[in-house]
């Protein structure tokens, strides 16, 4: 288990550099009028010059990206319900996540900022296991079509 979280975690740190990444491409193209914006003024004034601000942010994508990947070792506990999955890998997540934000300068400062920011996350989320969670009951369903034309075959 443990080398599936480190396995996941380094695939993750990449492949949340690329997502940051990607989200800044788009949030430039829908705001910042034909201009790259790599990240956050506010973060730029805090951390001294553009170039330490994006490796901060690149540093911190990188570590959700691993924690994501890392957490996601929680779907495969068989024993645990769906319910109990889901509870834990949102906390997981959401402790990952926030402090992320909120040092990157992707919420505003304040209670307000925290809640709104939350609650798209967690918009974001239910959307997310939703979708996952009507995919794997699709794939349960084929799963379980197969084997009963297998038994009929044997029946027949």
């Amino acid at each position: 288990m443990k080398k599936k979280i480190l396995l996941r975690g380094a695939l993750g740190f990449p492949l949340g550099i690329t997502i940051g990444y990607i989200i800044s491409i788009f949030v430039s193209l829908l705001w910042a009028r034909g201009y790259y914006v790599p990240c956050e003024p506010e973060l730029v004034t805090i951390m001294g010059n553009e170039i330490k601000a994006v490796i901060f942010q690149a540093v911190l994508c990188g570590i959700l990206g691993a924690g994501f990947g890392g957490c996601s070792v929680i779907w495969e506990a068989e024993e645990w319900s769906l319910v109990k999955q889901t509870g834990i890998y949102f906390l997981l997540v959401s402790i990952i996540m926030m402090p992320a934000a909120y040092f990157n300068y992707w919420m505003e400062h304040s209670v307000g900022g925290f809640l709104s920011y939350f609650g798209i996350f967690v918009f974001i989320f239910a959307i997310v296991w939703v979708v996952q969670f009507l995919i794997g009951r699709q794939m349960v369903k084929k799963m379980n079509d197969c084997l009963y034309q297998v038994k009929d075959g044997m029946d027949g």
